[in-house]
């Protein structure tokens, strides 16, 4: 973390050791202990907050799939599949075809099968 070495840390023990005095060195490390035993549970109680954070917000993307799985209508998507925009393709004027009302008693006169002649062929000159 802090990259020092074990002679730094030797160098740093030993002038505490003069400074200090041997007499205080045990209370001042204990408090400095303490100091990072705060320090490192502050920075745990804040990794879990952003962990809680990053928790909540993949629930909520999967709480929006899941209600568009359940709002899913089989009906829906065919339309949407066949009809995209919501208005029927326009019929090309060369292959629509006209519908007329015919009297019942004209389908039941024509309902006979018709026989066609083939056609005749002209002759070459």
């Amino acid at each position: 973390m802090f990259d020092i070495a074990w002679s730094e840390l030797g160098i740093i023990a030993v002038v505490a050791l003069v400074v200090i005095g041997p007499k205080d060195l045990p209370k001042v490390l204990r408090s400095v202990g303490q100091w990072v035993a705060k320090a490192r549970s502050m920075a745990r109680e804040f990794q879990s907050g952003i962990d809680d954070m990053v928790r909540e917000s993949e629930l909520d993307e999967l709480r929006k799939a899941a209600k568009s799985v359940t709002d899913f209508s089989v009906e829906n998507e065919i339309k949407k599949t066949v009809d995209p925009d919501g208005t029927l393709p326009a019929a090309n004027p060369a292959d629509a075809v006209t519908t007329e009302t015919v009297p019942a008693e004209t389908v039941i006169a024509t309902a006979e099968p018709a026989v066609v002649a083939p056609a005749k062929e002209e002759p070459k000159p």
